[in-house]
């Protein structure tokens, strides 16, 4: 799996959520370098398991269309003598 990146936008996006919960929930104030270092630090320790949750949601998702093609294509089937 490759590294889990995010560009300039979406960085300072994620970096002032985590600003916003720690002066909110914890009534601290975080500055943008350790907002950011703190983001790097879940992206390396944790992103992974977010990550690979959301493949086994894709991978059930997808199987349930499967399912629902497959008994599409099974109602269309003509009846024969064997």
């Amino acid at each position: 799996m490759a590294q889990i990146t995010f560009d300039n936008a979406q960085k300072a996006f994620i970096v002032s959520k985590i600003q916003r919960y720690f002066d909110n929930e914890l009534e601290q104030e975080i500055g943008d370098f350790d907002a950011e270092f703190l983001l790097d630090f879940f992206s390396e320790q944790v992103g992974s398991y977010y990550y690979n949750q959301g493949l086994r949601d894709a991978q059930t998702a997808l199987a349930v269309q499967l399912d629902t093609i497959t008994e599409s294509i099974d109602s269309l089937e003509k009846p024969t003598e064997f």
